[in-house]
Parts: structure tokens; sequence; C-alpha cells
């Protein structure tokens, strides 16, 4: 039991750390969050700086509650779908390897496997979710959140914002 907690934790734990490194340089890295603004705007995100803070927010939030292990369904589906986003925004006609020009979407895809497994899976028992009962055990209530979340407010977010520049890809 202790290596199948050790490693869910090891899981959370990493996942926690990309999504948070994620969040944190979009808001204060390179072109800060007017550069992520700008960027957003290019892929089609309109507006882009709304967009910007949605993204960097959702990507802290979802990182700290997998940190924590806490409502970690929740926290998968802010994986999901903000990578879901990547993934139809700016990776996807670029092919499946990262190396790409452009890159491609095996970076964005194994980020999503892994949360939609991490929701089904569970946090674990060294986690906040464990010490007050939430999501225990995780299985199929905690997978479909996380899947139905993440790729239901993903959708919505990209029919209701996402206006690509035709021309700009032709």
């Amino acid at each position: 039991m202790i290596a199948s907690d050790l490693s869910v934790l090891i899981l959370r734990i990493g996942l926690a750390v990309v999504f948070i490194a994620h969040g944190y340089n979009h808001v204060f890295g390179g072109g800060k969050i007017a550069g992520t603004a700008r960027w957003f705007a290019g892929l089609g995100m309109r507006p882009g700086m709304l967009h910007a803070w949605t993204a960097s927010l959702t990507e802290l939030g979802a990182g700290l509650l997998l940190l924590l292990g806490l409502a970690t369904p929740l926290g998968c589906a802010g994986v999901i779908g903000t990578m879901a986003v990547a993934f139809v925004t700016n990776h996807v006609r670029n092919g499946f390897f990262i190396f790409r020009p452009g890159e491609g979407y095996e970076y964005v895809l194994t980020l999503m496997i892994a949360a939609a497994a991490l929701g089904g899976i569970g946090a674990g028992r060294w986690s906040l979710d464990h010490t007050i009962g939430w999501f225990e055990p995780a299985g199929w209530p905690g997978f479909t959140l996380a899947v139905v979340a993440g790729l239901g407010g993903a959708a919505v977010l990209l029919a209701a914002c996402w206006r690509p520049d035709r021309e700009a890809e032709r």
C-alpha cells in the first residue's frame, strides 16, 4: 500500500509543480501577463487579457489543489480544461511531436491523460481529500467529474470565445 500511496503522491505533486510553474510563468515570466494576453489573442482567444488571466489563475489554482490533494477531481478538471484549450488553439495543427515547429500536442495530451487518470485514482491517503473524506474513493465519480468538467468547460470556452483569424492560418 505504501508504494501505491507514494506513486499517487509523486503523480499529484508532479502535475502540481508543472501547473504552478506554468501559471506563474504566464503571469510573471517573459512578457508577463500582457505578453501572455497578446499571445492568446494571436491564437484567437478573445479578449486576450481575460483569457490570459483565466488560464493563468486556473493553472495556479489547479496546481495548488493537486499539491494539497484537495478537491482533486476539480484540480484535474482544471488541468484537462486548460490543456484541451491549448490542444485545440495551438498544438493540434502542428502534429504529434513537441519538437516540431510550433510544438506538437504530445505534451498537452500527456498532461490531460495523467490528470484523467489521477481523477479516477484519487489523491491517495497522503492528501487533504483523504483526511476530510472528500472524493473517497474517487473511482468513476472522480474520473467523470475531472473529464466532463474539464472537456465540457473547454468546449464552452472555445465555442464562446475562440475566434481564430482564418486568413492568418493560410
